[in-house]
């Protein structure tokens, strides 16, 4: 799939609505914006800078649950994992060995070596500096990559939509623990629309609830899943998607969804 519209000529504002319409979010949809340099950064308006060291994870949460803009440099992540996966640290033999992670998430060196191996992340030496905000604040003009937080329900239709027209099938993976990988480091890497299930660190340090999923996609993207979840809600084929009851004759149903 192609992007249609040029990003900067986005109303992030109504795509935000339109989605929370549609699909009835209860996460505030947010933006990714890298920097080449620090300075890029630290001029958006009201941007807020951390006073303690956090993971990426609860970085993205700021924005995602509390509405915030904050912008950090790679000093203000824990550890070269979190930075490697946006870019802000090498991916060097060093971090490739995964030493930290034998015995822990993985039983030997050769797992954890060929976990690294497996994340999707941004190159190094090309940014200096990251920041998140709500897509509503306007303050990215135009972000990178949006996050989109749903339950699986509400990922289905939000996926149908980008498939309603310019048909794709959509193969993703599953990194494990580092699933952030999955989503927003894919999602820069690729500039493709990347689904994840959010990991341990996610969950504990981000708060990502049990029931959520997360969706990564350039903001063009979104135009083209709106448009397609529109059309699709004319047909009856909507969120929330309401059960039809397990021992019902199905062909009065199956009739308008599938025209059998």
């Amino acid at each position: 799939m192609q992007q249609q519209t040029p990003p900067e000529q986005l109303d992030l504002g109504a795509i935000v609505a339109d989605l929370n319409n549609l699909l009835r979010l209860k996460t505030t949809v947010i933006g990714i914006k890298m920097f080449a340099r620090v300075e890029e950064m630290e001029a958006i308006p009201k941007i807020r800078r951390p006073s303690a060291v956090h993971t990426t994870d609860q970085i993205v949460s700021m924005a995602s649950r509390l509405g915030w803009t904050v912008g950090i440099t790679g000093d203000d992540l824990v550890g070269a994992q979190c930075r490697a996966v946006i870019g802000l640290a090498p991916q060097d033999e060093k971090w490739l060995a995964g030493e930290n992670y034998v015995g822990v998430w993985h039983g030997t060196a050769e797992d954890a070596r060929k976990r690294q191996e497996a994340l999707d992340v941004v190159p190094y030496g090309q940014y200096q500096a990251m920041a998140v905000s709500p897509l509503t604040s306007g303050r990215l003009n135009p972000p990178d990559i949006c996050l989109v937080y749903a339950t699986p329900g509400q990922m289905i239709i939000l996926i149908n939509g980008l498939q309603y027209t310019g048909y794709k099938k959509f193969e993703w993976g599953v990194v494990g623990e580092t699933a952030c990988a999955d989503s927003w480091g894919r999602a820069l890497k690729t500039g493709e629309p990347s689904l994840s299930l959010p990991c341990f660190a996610e969950r504990r340090y981000g708060g990502v609830p049990d029931e959520e999923m997360l969706m990564a996609l350039p903001p063009a993207y979104l135009v083209k899943a709106i448009a397609g979840m529109k059309q699709l809600a004319k047909n009856g084929l909507r969120y929330p998607i309401a059960p039809y009851g397990i021992q019902a004759d199905v062909r009065a149903g199956m009739g308008v969804s599938y025209k059998n």
